[in-house]
């Protein structure tokens, strides 16, 4: 593991500032136009990690699509270290709720699948080893996606994320589809990986606890058209613990700006 790490090290560059700036997004459903993000405005730092927080099909998604660069907002402009964004790119990667592994790809396939496609695998290959000593799964290099387990399937796009080196690290609910224990073991993985990568993380998620637990800030949305409702600092080192008083409170809180806390 100690080789593998080092062989991503000096690839390495850090996070990237993002700026959202008076977005606002709709979507043309059979001529009319949906209204899914309202003047949001906010920026994230190089190297944080940002939770995004709110009800079912507010637009938070959605945001993330823009940050990726997958389309452009209707109103408003989002930019990388002061570079606009227009397009994808590799410096912004994205890890959905579903893996989306090729099935007749081995995992080692599947991970080096972005090198291959920028023509530099030949000469990166020690990357995508790297990528999957990172994540524990080298025993696993040959096994396909049907071999796998939900959190070992996700551990692949997660490397498969990282051999890009990227930038900013988009995570669209990647744990949404886990169970309980899974999900606490893979929440535990993604902040190791990003406390030695440095990259920054945007985070959406509908679980409170899972945005407390890894997030330095939370932005927390209203319902659609989203507007930001609240921003929140984590303000409590690392490692966490689930059972500290002072994030069980920041739960509550973050709850009842959600209209849920009456049950807690």
């Amino acid at each position: 593991m100690v080789a593998a790490a080092a062989a991503l090290a000096p690839r390495v560059v850090g996070g990237a500032a993002l700026e959202v700036d008076r977005v606002s997004h709709a979507f043309d459903i059979d001529g009319q136009l949906l209204p899914v993000l309202n003047n949001v405005s906010f920026t994230v730092a190089p190297g944080e990690f940002v939770a995004l927080l709110g009800p079912s099909g507010c637009g938070k998604s959605t945001l993330l699509r823009l940050v990726a660069g997958l389309e452009p907002p209707r109103a408003g402009s989002l930019s990388e270290d002061g570079v606009p964004i227009t397009r994808p790119y590799p410096s912004r990667v994205v890890v959905f709720q579903d893996p989306t592994l090729f099935p007749w790809r081995t995992v080692w396939q599947n991970v080096a699948l972005g090198l291959q496609a920028q023509g530099i695998l030949k000469r990166e290959r020690a990357r995508v080893d790297a990528a999957l000593d990172l994540v524990g799964l080298a025993k696993f290099r040959n096994a396909y996606p049907h071999q796998l387990s939900g959190g070992m399937a996700q551990r692949v796009a997660l490397a498969r994320a990282l051999v890009n080196d990227p930038r900013i690290l988009v995570l669209d609910e990647p744990l949404g589809k886990l169970d309980s224990l899974t999900r606490i073991a893979m929440q535990t993985e993604i902040l190791s990986l990003w406390q030695r990568s440095g990259f920054t993380s945007l985070l959406v998620t509908h679980d409170v606890e899972e945005a407390v637990f890894l997030a330095t800030r939370i932005i927390v949305f209203s319902d659609r058209p989203a507007t930001i409702k609240a921003e929140i600092e984590v303000d409590r080192p690392y490692p966490r613990h689930r059972g500290d008083p002072a994030l069980a409170e920041l739960r509550h809180r973050i709850l009842g700006l959600l209209g849920a806390d009456a049950t807690w």
